[in-house]
């Protein structure tokens, strides 16, 4: 399968691809998890956003913010896979893609997620560690985890 991979600033998206990532975050965060929040939190103007598509369609996609806009470290967030693409190790690839972004931009800082703990396992094995208790927001299961630069 190919696949097109995008990274671009806020500035970058074009309509419809700021539109394609805000559809499938309210596809998958609001309406499959069953969970209603402001997803639009005043960060993704500042965030590099990361997305896949095939054939038009987005697939996966991710934020990736720099030191001091959501914590002290660099972070990751609002990854999302879309529903037809689980399973094709999409989500891996789109986190090691951040991973390396991060790392390159602010090679100073670790990078932090806030995680929905049923995919602890998931960020662990990709070099995620957990840090701190399961607490809950937006009334889903979470923990913050730390991918430490020296990993």
């Amino acid at each position: 399968m190919t696949y097109h991979w995008q990274t671009c600033d806020f500035a970058g998206l074009s309509n419809g691809e700021l539109y394609a990532a805000l559809r499938l975050r309210q596809q998958v965060f609001v309406l499959e998890q069953d969970c209603l929040y402001l997803d639009l939190d005043n960060l993704d103007q500042e965030a590099i956003h990361m997305l896949c598509w095939q054939n038009g369609m987005l697939l996966a996609y991710q934020r990736c913010l720099a030191p001091g806009a959501n914590f002290v470290d660099s972070a990751l967030g609002r990854i999302v896979v879309s529903a037809s693409a689980r399973g094709l190790d999409l989500g891996r690839e789109m986190v090691r893609r951040g991973i390396r972004h991060n790392l390159e931009q602010w090679p100073g800082h670790d990078i932090r997620i806030n995680a929905q703990a049923y995919l602890q396992v998931f960020y662990t094995a990709l070099g995620f560690v957990a840090e701190g208790d399961v607490y809950l927001e937006d009334d889903i299961p979470h923990i913050e985890m730390v991918y430490r630069r020296s990993a």
